[in-house]
């Protein structure tokens, strides 16, 4: 059984992709990928590449895509901020225990300290701002 190639391709870059047309029926029987449209998963944008047209049904699947594109980042932004509170964890152990040279703290103590004081603050006026909301909401 011989897997068929998707219609659309999307080739990811930063803050979203650019969407190629696959063909295959051409004299050659080769892979061409024509270039119909960017996306931008920040703020949803899809335009047209080259003075094209989208089809509607291209048009559905590559809002399809920008929707699963924008859960997927979500999900690893999310992933990432877990990922970050171990490694505070792994941090403090690493800094508490005789693994952590003198030499080697002087080297990160000032940089570790602005930035968790500047996660704090605003971590703080977060919350804040949330337990406001909430008491208006009451």
């Amino acid at each position: 059984m011989v897997n068929e190639l998707p219609e659309l391709y999307f080739r990811i870059r930063d803050n979203g992709a650019a969407v190629f047309r696959i063909d295959t029926e051409n004299r050659q029987r080769r892979i061409e990928m024509q270039q119909i449209a960017v996306v931008n998963t920040r703020n949803g944008e899809i335009k047209p590449h080259g003075g094209r047209s989208l089809t509607e049904q291209e048009t559905t699947e590559i809002s399809d895509w920008l929707r699963a594109r924008q859960e997927l980042l979500a999900a690893r932004e999310k992933d990432e901020i877990h990922r970050v509170v171990d490694t505070l964890n792994r941090t403090a152990h690493w800094a508490q225990s005789n693994k952590a040279s003198p030499e080697a703290l002087e080297e990160v103590t000032d940089s570790l300290l602005l930035a968790m004081h500047d996660l704090r603050a605003v971590l703080v006026r977060r919350k804040a701002e949330r337990l406001t909301e909430g008491a208006k909401d009451d």
